[in-house]
């Protein structure tokens, strides 16, 4: 695996879910599968996220040079029962990420984030099991796991494998690579394979209160 490529499970060795949206700045992208909300956001990098979903309220504030705490509660950046997502852009593609948790992979957010555009997820848990989805202008044309890509719920499953050749490189390696395989041949196909250290920046992020 290169440690470059985001996402990974180097990075995210707890599982994540990410979203790519083609054309839709990260400000509106998060809007989108927030369904409207919060209002508050704050900018946190990949290592600060992690501090607040590992520590909560009983972070340090050393931790934080330059962040305000009352600015992080006022986002409800400590509040646990829901996921906090951090959103960026690379060339044409946005995207949002989120550790752990699966709520980027749910059927309507993907929808919401697809509308007038392309938009794909891909999920990992810390269980090691994994989830590809695809949608565009609001439609899922294609959701599968990697291990059984023939065994797909979209609506049109083949749009997305003349636009990727996925099932082809699942085919082409090993059983246990099939989700890295297709991912990768996802995002370089479609052209948002973005570097980690994109991933790495002080993004902007909101925490979505309930969710879990």
């Amino acid at each position: 695996m290169n440690s470059e490529l985001f996402p990974n499970s180097e990075l995210y060795d707890t599982g994540y879910c990410v979203l790519f949206a083609k054309g839709v700045g990260p400000e509106l992208l998060l809007s989108r599968v927030a369904d409207g909300g919060p209002a508050n956001t704050v900018g946190l990098d990949r290592h600060e996220s992690e501090l607040i979903k590992a520590l909560g309220e009983d972070i340090d504030s050393d931790d934080f040079a330059d962040l305000s705490m009352a600015e992080l509660e006022a986002a409800g950046m400590f509040d646990d029962s829901g996921p906090l997502l951090r959103s960026g852009r690379y060339e044409e593609w946005s995207f949002v990420v989120e550790s752990e948790g699966p709520y980027l992979a749910g059927e309507a957010v993907l929808q919401s984030a697809s509308k007038g555009t392309s938009a794909f997820s891909a999920m990992r848990s810390e269980s090691g099991s994994t989830w590809i989805s695809y949608a565009e202008n609001g439609e899922i044309l294609s959701s599968f796991d990697p291990l059984f890509p023939d065994v797909d719920s979209g609506s049109r499953p083949a749009v997305l494998d003349q636009l990727a050749g996925h099932r082809e490189a699942i085919a082409r390696g090993e059983r246990a690579d099939a989700y890295e395989n297709a991912l990768r041949q996802i995002q370089q196909r479609l052209g948002c394979a973005a570097p980690a250290s994109v991933d790495a920046e002080r993004l902007t992020a909101i925490r979505l209160s309930g969710q879990y």
